[in-house]
């Protein structure tokens, strides 16, 4: 059975940063791509970075990109989602999510995933 566990969520100052860690358990993940979404009150779940954990390819959603990096140990079976430069409009209830992928593909929408973790809230204060 897939696990998906995030962790590192909290209160951070406008400008600070965060690193959140899933950690990801219940079968071999060479062959999965990663993803992190969050959800902000009021507002759909959207993307915010994926990471092929085959081939290490990345993406981010514009409103993120250049401030947040994604990074996976296979080692430990755990992606990480280093976030710098934090805004309060990236307070959000943040998720993992793993989708079986070929090395090449990432994937960027939210239906794609099959497996989700429980989430760990970041909140941003002004």
């Amino acid at each position: 059975q897939v696990q998906l566990v995030e962790s590192g969520g909290g209160l951070v100052q406008a400008g600070g940063s965060l690193r959140l860690s899933c950690a990801a358990s219940g079968r071999t993940f060479s062959n999965y791509a990663m993803g992190w979404f969050r959800r902000a009150p009021g507002k759909d779940r959207e993307f915010a970075a994926a990471i092929n954990w085959n081939s290490g390819n990345t993406a981010y959603a514009d409103s993120v990109k250049g401030r947040f990096t994604i990074a996976s140990d296979n080692a430990k079976n755990t992606v990480y989602l280093q976030m710098n430069s934090l805004k309060p409009e990236d307070t959000a209830v943040y998720y993992c999510a793993a989708h079986p992928s070929p090395p090449e593909r990432l994937w960027e929408r939210a239906h794609e995933y099959d497996y989700w973790g429980q989430g760990t809230q970041v909140t941003v204060s002004s």
